[in-house]
């Protein structure tokens, strides 16, 4: 046998060998068990609930702003200031509605003179027509037809006359009225009692009508610090969840270390405004759509202030000892539906946030013999180191489990994590429990 004949023999057989270890590994690797976290079906008590964030907020407010044009003269309180119901705030420069109201005083004189003399005038002709009259019927032809007539013509005249200077007077009452009220209107006065918490101008300032800009006319808020409440934004996936009367935590900011507790006072009908929403632009599909929530505090801290950033978890349900299963073990997987199988298909399942798999209709050669086949929600059950995926009915989703309605009994072992494992999981692969971490080692290590 020559010398290359040995090498190509050498060379097939290193080539056989190493594609029979290739096949040895993968059958190795078929028949390898997954490690996952497994957990037995409990029963334990699940709240379900809601979290948004916004601000603290004064129930009754008040933005106070100038009904006339004027410099600011004096400001009688700080902001923080405590006032009364009806106490003196700010002062305008009334120089300019005085002499309004001195000008109208004026015309109103001036047109109460002319109706006094319209009224004699009337009544004179009213006298010289009454004697004209008499002549007539006494003695025909002491006096003519023609003076009689203008007797009366000179009447209705000056009649007419009064009664233009009566609505004179009607006219400069009114434009007197209107400039008085102008005047009172440079005093500005508390319209509730609470706090200043917000003053927006300062002495020799401008005030002018906020007609067109709210903000522009705004010179001081003064809110009502009896009734707080925490107007929060809830997404639209949520909010047809949270209820009148739904418990509330609320953690403020500010005050990090205490949870104040309120109810659910107000939910919007409509969603928040926001400048996208109303720019008419295109492309805001994707935009999020909020709904205001309003609040009230039970017994809210006494130095709480307006826009303090606040967080609420709102309880929107509850169960007290039912079967439940982590959130992270509910799994989507293509199920053949099977007689009988009863309510455990995930497709009747109660919406929640994180039970988002719908059912929905594979195509007709997916299961065996044709049999249609639909995405379950379910989990993995453990048996003999076997995982069989079972479709399962949730209810509430707590903060970490979901409510089991269905398909699964206490103390059946399921698998629990980890998420990896549980996305690439196969339907009967096998399985063992994952070590848990050393954690003195991991100490070390650190």
């Amino acid at each position: 046998m020559s010398r290359g004949m040995k090498i190509g023999i050498a060379v097939a057989v290193l080539a056989a060998l190493g594609a029979g270890g290739v096949y040895v590994s993968k059958q190795r690797e078929k028949n390898k068990a997954t490690e996952v976290r497994m957990e037995p079906v409990s029963r334990r008590d699940l709240v379900a609930a809601v979290t948004a964030s916004g601000k603290i907020e004064a129930e009754t407010k008040v933005d106070i702003s100038a009904d006339v044009t004027g410099r600011i003269l004096k400001i009688a309180v700080k902001e923080g200031d405590l006032v009364t119901k009806g106490q003196f705030l700010i002062q305008i420069d009334p120089a300019q509605f005085e002499g309004a109201v001195n000008r109208s005083q004026a015309l109103l004189a001036s047109s109460q003179a002319s109706l006094i003399q319209a009224q004699a005038n009337r009544d004179q002709s009213k006298r010289q027509l009454d004697r004209a009259r008499d002549l007539q019927t006494s003695n025909p032809n002491l006096i003519s037809a023609e003076t009689v007539e203008q007797a009366q013509q000179s009447f209705d005249v000056a009649t007419a006359i009064y009664q233009t200077n009566q609505a004179q007077v009607a006219q400069a009452r009114a434009a007197l009225k209107e400039a008085q009220d102008n005047l009172a209107r440079t005093r500005l006065f508390a319209p509730i009692a609470g706090r200043v918490t917000r003053l927006a101008v300062e002495e020799g300032e401008v005030a002018v009508p906020g007609t067109f800009s709210k903000e522009t006319g705004l010179l001081m808020t003064i809110a009502d610090m009896s009734t707080i409440i925490a107007k929060v934004q809830v997404d639209e996936t949520d909010v047809v969840r949270v209820s009148l009367g739904d418990s509330v935590q609320v953690t403020i900011d500010a005050f990090p270390d205490t949870t104040f507790v309120g109810r659910v006072t107000k939910i919007s009908n409509s969603a928040k405004l926001t400048a996208g929403m109303t720019s008419g632009q295109g492309g805001n599909n994707d935009r999020a759509v909020d709904f205001d929530v309003e609040i009230t505090l039970s017994a809210p801290p006494r130095d709480v202030r307006p826009d303090l950033s606040c967080t609420a978890r709102v309880v929107t349900d509850t169960r007290d000892n039912v079967l439940s299963i982590p959130i992270i073990a509910l799994t989507v997987r293509e199920h053949e539906a099977v007689p009988n199988e009863g309510s455990a298909a995930a497709g009747e399942a109660k919406a929640t946030p994180a039970a988002a798999g719908k059912s929905v209709a594979a195509g007709p050669d997916s299961g065996k013999g044709g049999k249609p086949k639909k995405e379950r929600e379910g989990v993995f059950v453990v048996r003999d180191g076997i995982a069989t995926f079972r479709p399962v009915k949730v209810g509430i989703a707590g903060d970490e489990y979901f409510e089991v309605l269905d398909g699964l009994r206490a103390d059946e072992v399921i698998v629990a994590g980890t998420y990896q494992a549980i996305r690439d999981l196969k339907d009967g692969a096998k399985v063992k429990e994952a070590k848990a971490p050393d954690t003195k080692k991991e100490a070390k290590r650190s």
